[in-house]
């Protein structure tokens, strides 16, 4: 089949230009360099280029979502930008606590100072996240304060402009996961931090909404990739550096919505695992002993998250429910070719599914 002329015409113009490429670069090389030589050497200087342009497009990016959540504050509440200091004085009086109990009312004085405009020749990954962490923070002590009549907040304005939100909240869970990655033990302050404003997000009556509706396919993303981080870390010390990605997963299990979902992803997980243990068992063949050893971190969270769901008597399996009838099917047949290789594994399977059918029992 014939080519169309403007296809032959594409394809013959870039065999000239890369013949005109080669020629350029033959003749403009310098003495002592081979052709192969010099052309390595323009592609590594291109490429540093283009990273180069890349990191300061995403600085620029990172300046104006700054100066979009200094905007929206200042809509959500003007008075808290302009008169922060008196505010100040008044946290302190009401003994107010946004984060938690462990934190008194002076750490909120650095969330009330402006951030300064981004450094174009300095970024680092941790001041990607302790940006995020800034506003949030900000956006939580308005809420406090609102809530406590000393000042006069309209959270409407979170509707009308989700991308700095949703943006906020992404640059959040991504500096989570980074760090999650190449855990340290124990957790650099500012990762504490960004758990902490987590948290409170999520459990907050009036902002949780407007964080799940915008955000969730984010903070499922999140969920599933902290899963990923326990299961696939190799480290030998790895126990303890997982100990923190192992508590936000039960922390984010605090929000109902999150919860299900969360325990929906853990059943999967566990399931699957289950599974492709018992094959490997059938067949004798070579099993992860790394990964099974780290799902046990998941069997503890998943166990955790039903038990509070028991206690609280918020029985919601319907959520869940398909998942659920995948976990318990067939599920006494794999405890059993599994429990004597296995037994602590077994074990954990058999305390879930008792959990699971107490649930079921409440609901009827």
């Amino acid at each position: 089949m014939d080519l169309a002329p403007h296809v032959k015409n594409q394809i013959s113009y870039l065999k000239i230009s890369k013949l005109a490429l080669a020629f350029a670069i033959i003749h403009s090389k310098p003495p002592g360099k081979s052709s192969k030589e010099y052309t390595e050497y323009l592609a590594r200087t291109v490429s540093e280029q283009d990273f180069g342009w890349k990191w300061k497009v995403e600085v620029l990016e990172a300046e104006v979502l700054r100066l979009r959540q200094e905007l929206l504050l200042n809509r959500i509440s003007p008075r808290f930008c302009l008169e922060n200091s008196n505010y100040l004085s008044q946290l302190e009086d009401s003994g107010c606590d946004v984060c938690n109990d462990s934190q008194n009312v002076n750490t909120s004085k650095h969330w009330l100072e402006r951030v300064p405009p981004l450094n174009l020749c300095h970024t680092s990954k941790e001041q990607s996240l302790t940006a995020p962490v800034h506003f949030l923070q900000c956006l939580l002590e308005i809420r406090k304060l609102s809530e406590g009549g000393i000042l006069q907040a309209d959270f409407s304005e979170l509707e009308s402009d989700s991308f700095t939100i949703c943006n906020s909240v992404s640059q959040l869970l991504d500096g989570l996961t980074f760090f999650y990655n190449s855990p340290k033990f124990p957790a650099p302050s500012f990762v504490t931090e960004g758990v902490c404003v987590l948290l409170s997000l999520i459990t907050d009556t009036k902002l949780s909404n407007h964080v799940l509706k915008k955000c969730f396919k984010k903070l499922e993303e999140f969920k599933k990739n902290l899963i990923q981080i326990i299961l696939r870390n190799t480290s030998v010390n790895r126990f303890q550096a997982l100990h923190s990605v192992s508590e936000t997963l039960g922390l984010l299990g605090r929000n109902n919505i999150l919860r299900n979902s969360l325990i929906s992803l853990l059943l999967s997980r566990i399931r699957q695992f289950a599974e492709q243990l018992l094959q490997a068992h059938q067949a004798q063949s070579v099993y992860d002993i790394t990964q099974y050893e780290n799902i046990f971190l998941l069997c503890m969270i998943l166990e955790q998250l039903l038990q509070n769901e028991t206690e609280e008597s918020n029985i919601s399996s319907l959520d869940y429910g398909k998942e659920k009838i995948k976990f318990l099917k067939n599920l006494d047949q794999v405890i059993l070719h599994l429990s004597d290789e296995f037994p602590l594994f077994s074990l954990y399977l058999w305390r879930v599914s008792v959990l699971l059918n107490s649930g079921q029992m409440q609901i009827d």
